[in-house]
């Protein structure tokens, strides 16, 4: 079964009120299955608009990235998020195709 996953981009316009966000959001990932691939860190926008924080959470399946962002968990937390970070959030499945080589 495919992995899902979190991919935001984001700007923090607050960044000690972001850390209430941070806080809330770990309980509602770990009840999914949810786990950091990417948690900021330096960036370089090589093509289009960057962002100043990116991440990527890897969750067991499609659904349960779905579930955890639809999660009352989640919400609460998004609720702290949405006055003090602007950006976007895309719920993506994984490929377990052919790789190229």
């Amino acid at each position: 079964m495919a992995k899902g996953y979190w991919i935001a981009r984001l700007d923090v316009t607050e960044p000690e009120a972001y850390k209430a966000y941070v806080a809330a959001n770990g309980p509602a990932l770990a009840a999914f299955g949810g786990r950091f691939l990417v948690r900021g860190g330096k960036c370089e926008a090589l093509e289009g608009s960057g962002r100043s924080r990116n991440v990527v959470v890897e969750f067991p399946s499609y659904q349960s990235a779905l579930d955890c962002y639809r999660s009352p968990a989640y919400q609460a937390a998004l609720r702290l998020r949405a006055p003090v970070a602007s950006g976007e959030l895309v719920v993506v499945e994984g490929y377990d195709g052919a790789q190229p080589g």
